[in-house]
């Protein structure tokens, strides 16, 4: 599969939504915030977000980068063209999708990755009875593609997929991924926020169910042993174990990220252990 990449589209004019969906509070995270932080946990190259002219962004993570689409209203497949593009000479697949996913899972994203072989050029879940563009594996060389067919007015992503070598993924191909069945049975996903009314269904939505573990001096009254909370983000687990974090306490993320940011967004099934950074942390 080679180096795989991230691309948020954040350019569109969230017409429904009525204010940028970019900036929406999602359980202590902006809905771009956690989009670019989830795919920038899950692959092993750049993020990037595609932005429109002169949008202006709520804080990113530190790694991901800002490409600016020099054209506005052309819809998605401009974004796509730009993003492609970003990341050609850095990674052979990109996982690419909206803002305003506040459901997705790292273990859908490697998913649909993996369902790009050498000769596929697009992995394109039918996932919950729909086609899904915006949460879909797209080779980058397909970046000249879809620039010449806007060039010639084709500007839906349906008529990029006559052109190339698509594989589609419906629920049950899906899911025969034992980690996405037992993380995302739902496929909760593919879930966008589109309107007012989604929004506030997003919201009312419970935290991912996650586990955290205390080690050290922090595992005092009982507190190693592993307990499920419900956090969607780093600082808010910190918080149910009844710690802060501070330049005295780091997390380990699934036994292997080490990190104090508090806004990294967490999903269902991950494990955080905290521990002393003056015990070797």
């Amino acid at each position: 599969m080679g180096t795989t990449a991230g691309i948020v589209l954040a350019g569109g004019r969230s017409t429904r939504m009525g204010q940028p969906k970019a900036w929406l509070e999602w359980h202590g995270s902006t809905l771009l915030y956690r989009a670019a932080a989830v795919l920038a946990r899950t692959v092993d190259g750049p993020v990037v977000v595609v932005a429109a002219p002169g949008q202006e962004l709520p804080p990113l993570p530190p790694a991901v980068t800002v490409v600016e689409d020099p054209v506005e209203g052309l819809g998605p497949m401009q974004g796509l063209a730009v993003g492609l593009a970003a990341v050609a000479d850095r990674a052979e697949t990109a996982f690419v999708c909206s803002t305003d996913m506040p459901f997705l899972h790292p273990a859908f994203v490697r998913r649909v990755l993996r369902a790009l072989p050498e000769g596929t050029d697009v992995a394109l879940p039918v996932a919950r009875g729909f086609r899904q563009p915006l949460a879909a594996g797209y080779r980058t060389t397909l970046a000249g593609l879809v620039r010449d067919l806007l060039a010639e007015g084709d500007l839906r992503p349906g008529m990029l997929f006559k052109h190339c070598e698509v594989v589609q993924l419906d629920d049950a191909a899906l899911l025969a991924d034992a980690e996405l069945a037992r993380r995302d049975p739902a496929l909760d996903s593919v879930v966008n926020v589109n309107s007012p009314d989604d929004y506030t269904a997003a919201r009312e939505r419970p935290e991912p169910e996650i586990t955290v573990e205390c080690f050290g001096a922090l595992a005092r009254n009982g507190g190693h042993r592993p307990r499920a909370v419900r956090a969607a983000t780093l600082g808010a687990a910190a918080s149910a174990a009844g710690l802060t974090l501070d330049r005295h306490i780091v997390a380990a993320l699934n036994g292997d990220q080490v990190t104090r940011d508090e806004r990294l967004p967490l999903v269902a099934g991950d494990t955080v252990a905290f521990l002393s950074a003056d015990a070797g942390g």
